[in-house]
């Protein structure tokens, strides 16, 4: 019986106490820590050298932001999970970075165990948001724009399936292209359809059509 893989993590932070803080957390919990660096273009061409399951990225480094490192990062095709740690708590930037490609966003205030179960959740494909910044009110009004774009009421991930979904991928070819399972897939799926009022593919595809979102899928 083959062993469990190890998971494996990037640091990137300008404050060196903060990442040996980290890593000793991830040593602890059995992740091994490929490497560290201090600012952003540092951390863009170490994940994408080392390739590692997970990234931890300060949303303040010198240089070149967390967001911007993760936007050149899906750009290239990165598909490693990256988490954004911050003392930020303004929903705008939240939101940028998730919509940049994170997967998750945790407060540097938080509890440890905050980012043991954001790795744990992200694993499986989820999107991870603090629960304090749940706690103090964001991302509790879904219905203020969803009314004029629908879009904007999915997730990343969600974003991802509509995208592969409308281009005609099966679950299988888009579970193995994100690397989560098949039974995932579909659950992003229902969830998407059902935030859009779409009911089969047939009504997927002419939802895309209707919005011109098809030629932004075939682009990416």
């Amino acid at each position: 019986m083959e062993e469990p893989q190890e998971t494996t993590v990037v640091l990137a932070d300008d404050h060196h106490i903060v990442r040996e803080g980290f890593a000793a957390l991830c040593a602890v919990n059995g992740m091994r820590v490929l490497g560290q660096c201090s600012d952003g273009p540092a951390a863009l061409e170490m994940i994408l050298e080392l390739r590692p399951d997970f990234a931890i990225l300060d949303l303040h480094m010198p240089l070149m932001t967390g967001v911007e490192v993760i936007r050149r990062l899906r750009g290239r095709g990165c598909t490693a999970k990256l988490l954004i740690l911050s003392i930020s708590r303004e929903e705008k930037t939240v939101i940028e970075a998730l919509r940049a490609g994170a997967d998750g966003y945790l407060l540097k205030d938080g509890p440890v165990r905050h980012l043991l179960d954001a790795i744990n959740f992200v694993k499986d494909g989820g999107q991870y948001v603090s629960p304090l910044l749940r706690g103090a009110g964001l991302f509790t009004k879904p219905e203020r724009s969803v009314a004029d774009n629908p879009m904007d009421s999915l997730s990343r991930r969600e974003m991802e399936v509509f995208t592969y979904l409308v281009k005609g991928m099966r679950a299988k070819d888009i579970a193995e292209l994100l690397r989560i399972s098949p039974k995932t897939v579909d659950t992003y799926r229902a969830s998407l359809m059902r935030k859009l009022n779409v009911h089969d593919i047939v009504g997927l595809v002419k939802f895309a059509i209707e919005r011109n979102l098809t030629s932004t899928s075939e682009e990416n």
